[in-house]
């Protein structure tokens, strides 16, 4: 289902470095897993005669099992659930960067002829679908960098999401870890109840 947030799937440093020096960090995508998703960065990269071409990766649907259980760890999981309107906004507005959603083709796709360098870093093959991609690019002509910082307004941060394997009494110690955090008191950490939902287990009851 498509969602009207954008979420972006971590660990909880990754989280606290946010929050605490509002700041989002653009990583080198030589170490993902999707190899042909690497390789056409480094083309974009050498073909735009770049000294950096980096990456961050986002989700545009609502949350899954796929995306809790491939894009973070069980113990350590995180969602950060991004207002789309406040983020792209401030996006908009940051030098260097390019953003979008990611476009899912086959090989086989007649419409290649469409496609020219600039699509590169938001092409990925169809079997991906269902990450429903939301990307962001740095990219410098002169710099080479392995990672890069970009400011992040805690405005554009809608609410934390904690990884629904973790205990409630870990859960409680984080959430009051993430609102001692200075500007974080009234931001909004939930645990994620993906996989033990009483709503959910009404149904059965009722059914039965």
């Amino acid at each position: 289902m498509a969602s009207k947030d954008i979420r972006r799937y971590t660990d909880f440093p990754s989280v606290l470095y946010m929050l605490r020096n509002r700041k989002l960090t653009l990583l080198n995508p030589s170490s993902w897993d999707d190899r042909n998703d690497a390789y056409f960065l480094e083309v974009y990269k050498e073909k735009k005669n770049l000294s950096s071409a980096l990456a961050l990766c986002f989700s545009e649907k609502n949350e899954t099992y796929h995306h809790w259980s491939v894009f973070c760890s069980r113990e350590n999981g995180v969602c950060i659930v991004f207002d789309r309107e406040k983020f792209i906004e401030h996006l908009s507005g940051q030098q260097g960067i390019t953003f979008g959603p990611v476009n899912y083709r086959t090989i086989g796709d007649t419409g290649w002829p469409d496609l020219a360098i600039d699509d590169l870093p938001f092409l990925k093959r169809w079997a991906f679908r269902d990450e429903s991609e939301f990307r962001i690019i740095y990219s410098d002509e002169s710099r080479s960098e392995e990672t890069k910082d970009i400011h992040l307004p805690l405005s554009c941060v809608k609410k934390i999401m904690i990884n629904p394997w973790i205990p409630d009494q870990l859960f409680f110690a984080i959430k009051e870890t993430i609102k001692e955090i200075d500007g974080c008191k009234s931001l909004g950490v939930g645990k994620s109840r993906l996989i033990n939902n009483d709503s959910w287990k009404m149904v059965g009851k009722i059914i039965a």
